[in-house]
């Protein structure tokens, strides 16, 4: 865990302005101790994320939004799509044959919004 200070120092070209909004817009959520925020691990990988985009592609607050709400959808999309893979692992083989049957290869060409 780090205070609002050490983020700053950790990343060049952030500034205090910046990451306050980035916490009014609920893109970081660091826990409140006192007058400070305390930012755990996943609130400095979020920080260092959201440099990255805005560094790589130069978009703008309104988009940079748009894309981390696209990004926490997937994120959670992989994190559910991993629970399915433990509860199917967990299942009688034949359980597990039945589902891989039923699921298309890779290969072939997705048919279902046609």
């Amino acid at each position: 865990m780090i205070a609002f200070e050490e983020l700053l120092d950790r990343f060049a070209g952030l500034d205090r302005r910046e990451l306050s909004r980035w916490v009014e817009n609920r893109w970081v959520l660091p826990e409140r101790r006192d007058r400070t925020w305390i930012f755990h691990e996943i609130d400095v990988a979020r920080v260092e994320l959201i440099l990255e985009v805005r560094r790589e592609f130069a978009i703008d607050d309104e988009a940079l939004s748009l894309v981390l709400g696209l990004l926490d959808q997937v994120y959670d999309l992989r994190r559910q799509l991993g629970r399915v893979c433990d509860a199917l692992a967990a299942q009688p083989p034949e359980i597990q044959a039945a589902v891989r049957q039923a699921l298309p290869r890779a290969t072939e060409p997705d048919t279902s919004r046609d």
